[in-house]
């Protein structure tokens, strides 16, 4: 079990005059807070999902980082590794909507050709989106008892971040490129959240996976929460979570980021090959972003609560690092 403070009651993200909420910190199950930001300049809020096929991997970025709206949609084919993908920045973050509270009202962006809607209901979520060459109509139903994992990391009382990792959803819909359909569904098609509301320090690396298969998901994390007493691991097994306590050790190749990354600990074991890089970046000088997005296999092992071994063979999902000057 870990040692972090598990909440369970609805709470504000932060106090009346914008500072961090000492009640807040800890991890949820279910998302519980409510992301009261106040401020401006250093406050980021975004909805990443990312939706793998066995054709096919989507992400979608819709976000504000209050003087930008960056917004984004990415189809990879998976047998050919052609890349589709359109990148947008709104100066001012102009029409952008990003709600206070998970998996409650509607996430709109808009730039150019690319826009974005995302309409959250208590038994799932709608996503639509269109780029140039791409059209996504989906639904991520919320099955009964599933659960996700929400965490408050506390830089400090003016830095700090509220995220939920929502890891193997269902998705069921269509996806439309370059004039061809396809259905998404079935046991192998699953959709990833990422939620993320805070206010951030200018400069910050983070390590970022997450892996999905029938029954098991994975979700871990990394540099971003080392020394803040919490983290963002955990082990779904049939939608229940197993929060991991720890911070893990993170070993990869930065010369060569198709090398098999290795993420463990006393509760973790496990291996990631990737069979597609993604790269992004951004260098505006003051303003700098690059990502390495790895799509892959996970092999290994993580340990339940009560330290039963679950194997993560035939996991399929991504490891990502990410440096940000924002």
């Amino acid at each position: 079990m870990t040692h972090e403070r598990e909440l369970s009651s609805p709470v504000d993200l932060c106090q009346p005059g914008g500072r961090l909420n000492p009640a807040a910190v800890g991890w949820t199950r279910r998302p519980l807070h409510t992301a009261n930001l106040r401020g401006w300049g250093r406050t980021k809020r975004w909805e990443y999902w990312g939706i793998v096929t066995p054709q096919h991997i989507v992400g979608l970025v819709a976000s504000s980082l209050d003087y930008a709206g960056v917004h984004s949609v990415y189809v990879l084919d998976r047998d050919s590794g052609t890349e589709t993908k359109a990148d947008v920045v709104v100066p001012l973050a102009r029409g952008t909507a990003l709600p206070p509270h998970s998996g409650v009202g509607e996430v709109r962006a808009q730039g150019g050709a690319l826009a974005i809607r995302i309409a959250q209901r208590p038994d799932g979520t709608a996503i639509s989106a269109s780029a140039p060459g791409v059209r996504l109509e989906v639904d991520v139903p919320l099955p009964a008892g599933h659960e996700s994992l929400g965490v408050v990391v506390p830089w400090s009382p003016t830095r700090f971040q509220y995220t939920v990792k929502d890891v193997g959803r269902p998705v069921l819909g269509t996806l439309e490129l370059h004039g061809q359909t396809y259905e998404i569904g079935g046991p192998d098609a699953f959709a990833v959240l990422d939620h993320g509301r805070g206010r951030w320090p200018y400069a910050i690396t983070w390590n970022w996976a997450a892996g999905a298969a029938p029954g098991r998901a994975i979700q871990l994390g990394g540099q971003w929460t080392d020394g803040t007493g919490v983290t963002e691991n955990g082990l779904f097994v049939d939608g229940r979570l197993h929060k991991i306590g720890e911070e893990l050790r993170w070993t990869y190749d930065r010369s060569d980021w198709l090398r098999p990354w290795r993420i463990s600990g006393e509760r973790v074991e496990a291996e990631f090959q990737p069979f597609h890089e993604k790269v992004a970046r951004t260098n505006l000088g003051v303003v700098a972003n690059e990502t390495h997005q790895c799509f892959g296999h996970f092999s290994g092992w993580a340990k339940t609560d009560d330290g039963t071994k679950v194997s993560l063979d035939g996991l399929v999902g991504w490891a990502e690092e990410a440096r940000n000057r924002w």
